[in-house]
């Protein structure tokens, strides 16, 4: 079997924790290219994995016939350039989360991958997750009954990364907690769910906590080297709450990178009327049900698989077929970036937004 020739653009956390190491892992699979704008990263990943061409431009081997497909593990801002840069030049993309900064380039996106016909998948990696995958299975053999509401909870105490860099920038990053974080709960339950239409939202977000940001309090910060408290920018949301009516369940949340409330409660609730399930985010569920008579706790746990390998796995299999559709394809993905929109455009007009 002819190997998978990949290019890695964006040689940063996410990519050395999950990308890389999951290419690496697969025998099919080749890395040509560790491509950063800051060459030491791009040569730091040539050392330490041994292999590949440290490259700082991307246009360097746009048009290299020999590379089948690249991860696109950048600043939200270039998610939809490159990827789309990319398509053109026939190759396949999967692009890190969220597909983009707004609606309109996500759109772009997905219309690019339909005229080329090549892969464009989105790096939402907890389609990919065990746990993720067996409450999709109760949830699809009818164990949960109709389920009619789904509630997420993605609040941390004071966690907001990078303070004044990129990830608060909002011409950067498109938002703060709901599109950094909420955009892996929001898809998780749109996946767990079907994938059902989204018709209209409703939502707040706010920017409160982390604006004053010489006297934000905080015990760590994630991405603290990227953190310009002196001249940076602080104009997107650290907190966030909406509902969301869909053709299947209503789903509602409340998410926060940082609130005045020492908890960190990151969980789903899926609401049937047969059953229920709380899923604890990146962990095991609990079932409650109803069996003779009785109330019923069942904690369930079963052997995981890692959801990276899975993901990166799925990619190259239909790499090397030459193209096709998974869970993680950008027609999925646009369903939860109408619905980010459609909260921040709520936000802003304090107005339910009909999603089309």
């Amino acid at each position: 079997m002819k190997k998978v020739k990949v290019a890695v653009i964006g040689c940063g956390s996410i990519a050395n924790a999950a990308h890389i190491p999951s290419y690496m892992k697969n025998e099919n699979v080749e890395i040509k290219y560790f491509c950063d704008i800051i060459p030491e990263r791009a040569k730091e990943a040539v050392e330490k994995y041994g292999c590949g061409t440290a490259v700082t431009d991307y246009h360097d081997f746009l048009s290299d016939p020999d590379l089948d497909a690249v991860s696109v593990c950048t600043h939200n801002d270039f998610h939809s350039i490159i990827a789309i840069d990319f398509l053109k030049a026939g190759k396949h993309v999967l692009c890190e989360k969220p597909a983009a900064r707004i609606l309109s380039e996500a759109l772009e996106m997905q219309k690019t991958a339909h005229e080329t016909g090549k892969i464009l998948n989105i790096g939402v990696c907890n389609r990919f997750n065990t746990y993720v995958n067996k409450i999709k299975d109760l949830i699809d053999s009818g164990e949960l009954g109709e389920v009619y509401h789904v509630y997420a909870s993605f609040r941390a105490h004071r966690s907001i990364p990078g303070l004044g860099g990129d990830f608060t920038t909002k011409a950067v990053s498109g938002g703060g907690a709901l599109i950094d974080w909420g955009v892996h709960y929001l898809d998780l339950v749109m996946y767990c769910c079907g994938d059902p239409k989204p018709l209209s939202a409703s939502g707040e977000a706010f920017s409160k906590l982390g604006v004053d940001m010489k006297n934000y309090v905080h015990t760590g910060m994630w991405a603290e080297n990227t953190s310009d408290t002196e001249n940076g920018v602080y104009d997107v949301d650290d907190s966030v709450t909406g509902i969301i009516r869909t053709s299947g369940p209503v789903i509602s949340f409340n998410g926060a990178w940082a609130q005045n409330i020492g908890k960190s409660e990151t969980f789903i609730d899926f609401m049937g009327t047969k059953a229920g399930i709380r899923l604890n985010y990146c962990g095991d569920f609990t079932l409650y049900g109803v069996k003779n008579g009785m109330l019923t706790e069942e904690k369930v746990k079963c052997r995981e698989t890692n959801m990276y390998e899975n993901e990166i796995n799925d990619f190259v299999r239909l790499v090397s077929e030459g193209g096709g559709k998974n869970r993680q394809y950008i027609d999925n993905a646009v369903l939860t970036s109408k619905i980010m929109q459609a909260i921040y455009d709520s936000s802003d007009s304090h107005k339910e937004i009909t999603i089309d």
